[in-house]
């Protein structure tokens, strides 16, 4: 959660005038958390504020917006034909080319209206410089507090076939996840590359996996198995979060096999996890991406528990 100001920037120019329209505070039950934001601009939106009455008003308003800033709450009951029976607030403010400029630190605070900076602001914006921690979002004194969005996991994957594409189609909106997309060519790729994902052809696409960060997840789906295998060898030569591989039970005995033989111990090797995906979803494209994508999602739950533990 934070502000992207990448996805910003990139509605901005592609559509001139957006407004964008942030959950700023809730009172008891609300469809999203503070923070959830969604673009508007004339003929469009992106993002999602929870739909329903409320989503759909929130950008009817943004469209007709005249002023750069405004804060208005809206009580989620009847009136709106939603049942939450709590209460957002929501911050709505227009942006142009000119007004990105602005976005240039780790944490965005900003003023409904024009006012000086109240000390309260002050002090969370002095402790979140001071411990390293970005503040969750929040309206404090009519001021909109936002860390900017960082994405927390890095994925990497290996092939742009069929599985490939549709994995990286439905993993590419979601908020938490640095993609980068390989494979031995650029003619793989598809002619459109989802926005925020860098795809990278590298005619020996093992020598890339160097430059993953170590806490990286790592889906393997290329097109050859000599390949698939050359890239797990690297991987556990090299340190990784995760790391998933597509094939059958039978491959995987093979590639186990091999893998010792190249020099990996048994625990080591068990850390692959093959097969990946959900078989009973079947064998579409799109079907195995879905249980590829929720294996990695649940792995990253489970790694976040385990650092709250820890800590």
């Amino acid at each position: 959660m934070g502000f992207d100001v990448e996805e910003l920037r990139r509605a901005v120019a592609a559509h001139g005038r957006v407004v964008r329209v942030v959950i700023a505070a809730i009172r008891g039950s609300s469809p999203r958390e503070a923070g959830t934001a969604m673009l508007v601009w004339e003929t469009g939106q992106s993002g999602t504020i929870g739909g329903g009455t409320l989503e759909y008003e929130a950008a009817e308003a943004a469209r007709r917006q005249a002023a750069p800033k405004q804060i208005s709450t809206h009580a989620l009951g009847p009136d709106l034909g939603q049942c939450c029976g709590g209460a957002v607030t929501l911050f709505s403010e227009v942006y142009e080319a000119a007004d990105l400029n602005t976005l240039d630190s780790h944490v965005i605070a900003r003023p409904a209206s024009p006012a000086l900076m109240p000390v309260a602001v002050k002090r969370l914006l002095a402790g979140a410089r001071g411990q390293g921690q970005a503040p969750a979002p929040q309206l404090v004194e009519g001021w909109m507090i936002e860390p900017v969005h960082q994405p927390q996991l890095p994925v990497w994957i290996w092939g742009a076939g069929h599985v490939g594409r549709a994995l990286v189609n439905v993993l590419a909106p979601l908020p938490d996840l640095q993609i980068t997309w390989t494979d031995t060519a650029a003619a793989r790729f598809p002619a459109e590359i989802p926005a925020g994902v860098t795809a990278i052809p590298a005619a020996d696409v093992a020598l890339l996996v160097r430059h993953a960060p170590e806490n990286a997840a790592h889906l393997v789906l290329t097109y050859s198995h000599a390949l698939d295998l050359a890239l797990c060898h690297a991987l556990l030569s090299h340190g990784f979060a995760f790391a998933g591989l597509i094939g059958s039970k039978t491959k995987w005995a093979r590639f186990r096999s091999r893998l010792a033989a190249l020099g990996h111990a048994p625990g080591a090797i068990a850390r692959i996890t093959c097969p990946i995906g959900d078989p009973e979803l079947g064998k579409h494209p799109q079907m195995i991406a879905v249980g590829v994508a929720a294996q990695l999602l649940r792995h990253g739950k489970e790694d976040e528990q385990r650092e709250d533990r820890r800590a």
